[in-house]
Formats: structure tokens, C-alpha cells, sequence
């Protein structure tokens, strides 16, 4: 998969190290099982280099910095590159002030959010992230789309690896409705309204309405909102509002904060207490044996199940994604 995906987007004009850093963000989203931000993905990301709405000679430019916040243009570049050039940024303020905050206006979709926080969390950071996008889910109440369902992201390291919450303001991202959608699943919760107004488990139906349903009801409405007010003030980028004005989902704003915990008087402490909070919530009483895991654990064992076993993946986007290596 690494190897495809590098070859393609050596063929659309990325450099040898773009072209290998983007790769291994598919493909490493593939591997810890997020295929609707992977090999589900690769092909809309090469369709909107070949119509020219991600730019792949386009570098970040710092446009304002005070202490430890900068805010960047990412001029339109590719989303995942931009996020990884942040998050590295955020990282190096937070080394010399503490915390670090990089602000990241007119970029494109970075993808698995997650990556970020699994890139901070393995460097020694906590990381706070999230990003804006086109309007595709109504506030609580309404039924047209006037809310992004803005991914966040907080992660900080544990043990060898990170403790990883990467989560949509809708109950499922559009990617896992269409994924659902395309294996004829139903989904194990309410994931929105059908056309009649009526909570529904078919996913088919609720991309046919456009009524995600927003997590927490109107608590998640509410905290998109927010989410996408700060990404727009903090960045000077696009809110929402003006995303869904462009051709596509585009010129997205987005929010990095890493955190040097060894800069805290109880930096000696904090592994041990991680690992008393994990001890205690895994010895939970399970329903149904179901067993108990803390965000990011599954991916853990995911990414271990498809080194091991290989990346399942869907017949007709494997073809398709081997076609445009042609």
C-alpha cells in the first residue's frame, strides 16, 4: 500500500519526500484501522490535486507570532503536511515556553486527526487539536447544516505508546456513515435523522437526509459551535460559514496546542498517576463481557491484527485506487 500510494502521488508532481510523507499518513491511518481517512481516502485526496484545490508546491508561511502562539497560512498545501509542519511547531514552543499554540488558517483536510495526537503523545507532548470544516450537520433543533463536525483531538503519551481521543462533533464522521453505507451495515447506535425526521441506524438514509446526529444532542452542537468560533479567531482563518461558500471543503482552519509536560513541578509523578487512572478504569465491571479500553487502545490492537494479518480493505477502492496508477 505504501509503495502505491507513493508511486501515485510521485506521478502527480509531488516531491520524493511530500509524496512519501503523505503516503505513509494513508497508510498508517489504514493500518490502525481508520480506512474511511485512508485507503478510502487516497482517491478524493488525488482528485482535488488534479483540480487544483490542493496546491503541492505550496509551503506554510508564519504570518504572526507572540511568545509561544504563532498563526500560519497553509496556502492552500496539502492538509496532512501542514498539520504534521504544525504539530512539530507547536512542539518546539512548547519546549521553550512550556505550551505552544500554532494556528493554521486557509489549509486543507488533514485527514485522521488522530495522527497529530499519536505524533505529539510519541514526542513526550499532550496535544489539544481540531479543525473546522464545510457546514454538513444541523445544530440542535434545526434540520439544514449550518455546523462542521470538527474533529478533536487530545492525546498525551502513556507507557510506550499514547492515550489517543480522536472524535467527531457528529456521532459517526460522514467516512464511517459511507463505509457503513457501502458494506450494507447498520449502525449499532442512532447516528441521525432519516428523511421523515425520524432517528435512524441506516446510514444509507441519513446521507440521504444530511441530519447527523450531533454527539450529546445539543451539548454537541454546542461545543462544534465553539470549536469552529475558535479555530476561526485564533487562525484568522475561514469559520464554517465561509468554508461552505468555496467549491469544496477547503481553506479549512485548524487549532494546534502541545504541552511540555516535563516543564510541571509534578513531571516526576505524572506516568505513575496515567497509570493508576488506566488500572482503575480497566477494572470497570463489563456489560455483556465486552472488554473495556481507553481511547486509542483498540488501535493498538488493530494495528498489531493488520501488521500481522494485512490491511483489509474494500475490493472496489482497491481497484479503483490501482487504476490511477495507471
Amino acid at each position: 500500500m505504501l509503495q502505491l500510494f507513493n508511486a501515485i502521488l510521485l506521478k502527480q508532481g509531488l516531491t520524493p519526500e511530500k509524496a512519501m510523507q503523505c503516503a505513509e499518513v494513508f497508510t498508517n491511518n489504514s493500518i490502525d484501522g481508520v480506512y474511511t481517512h485512508g485507503v478510502n481516502r487516497f482517491p478524493r485526496f488525488v482528485e482535488y490535486i488534479q483540480k487544483g484545490y490542493i496546491d503541492i508546491q505550496a509551503e506554510p508561511t508564519l504570518k504572526h507570532q507572540f511568545g509561544g502562539v504563532q498563526q500560519w497560512d497553509g496556502n492552500l498545501g496539502p492538509g496532512p503536511l501542514n498539520a504534521i509542519h504544525a504539530t512539530n511547531s507547536a512542539m518546539q514552543l512548547a519546549q521553550q515556553y512550556g505550551i505552544g499554540c500554532v494556528s493554521l488558517a486557509n489549509t486543507n483536510h488533514w485527514m485522521r486527526g488522530g495522527t497529530y495526537g499519536w505524533q505529539a503523545a510519541k514526542a513526550g507532548f499532550v496535544f489539544i487539536g481540531w479543525t473546522n470544516t464545510t457546514a454538513l450537520m444541523p445544530t440542535w433543533g434545526a434540520v439544514d447544516n449550518k455546523l462542521g463536525n470538527n474533529p478533536l483531538v487530545m492525546a498525551l503519551p502513556y507507557e510506550q505508546e499514547a492515550i489517543v481521543l480522536d472524535m467527531a462533533m457528529s456521532q459517526y464522521s460522514f467516512g464511517a456513515l459511507e463505509l457503513a453505507d457501502m458494506k450494507k451495515e447498520q449502525l449499532p447506535v442512532y447516528g441521525g435523522f432519516d428523511t421523515n425526521g425520524q432517528l435512524s441506524t441506516d446510514p444509507g438514509a441519513i446521507r440521504l437526509s444530511r441530519r447527523p446526529l450531533p454527539i450529546g444532542y445539543w451539548k454537541g452542537a454546542g461545543l462544534s459551535l465553539l470549536l469552529d468560533i475558535l479555530a476561526a479567531v485564533l487562525s484568522g482563518g475561514l469559520s464554517v460559514e465561509g468554508i461552505t461558500r468555496q467549491k469544496t471543503e477547503m481553506a479549512v482552519s485548524q487549532v494546534f496546542i502541545a504541552i511540555d509536560t516535563n516543564k510541571l513541578g509534578n513531571h516526576a509523578a505524572i506516568a505513575q498517576v496515567v497509570q493508576n487512572i488506566i488500572a482503575d478504569y480497566h477494572r470497570s465491571t463489563p456489560e455483556n463481557n465486552k472488554a473495556i479500553t481507553f481511547p486509542g487502545e483498540r488501535v493498538l490492537q488493530t494495528r498489531q491484527r493488520n501488521l500481522r494479518q494485512g490491511i483489509p480493505v474494500v475490493n472496489e477502492i482497491w481497484e479503483t485506487v490501482n487504476k490511477l496508477n495507471k
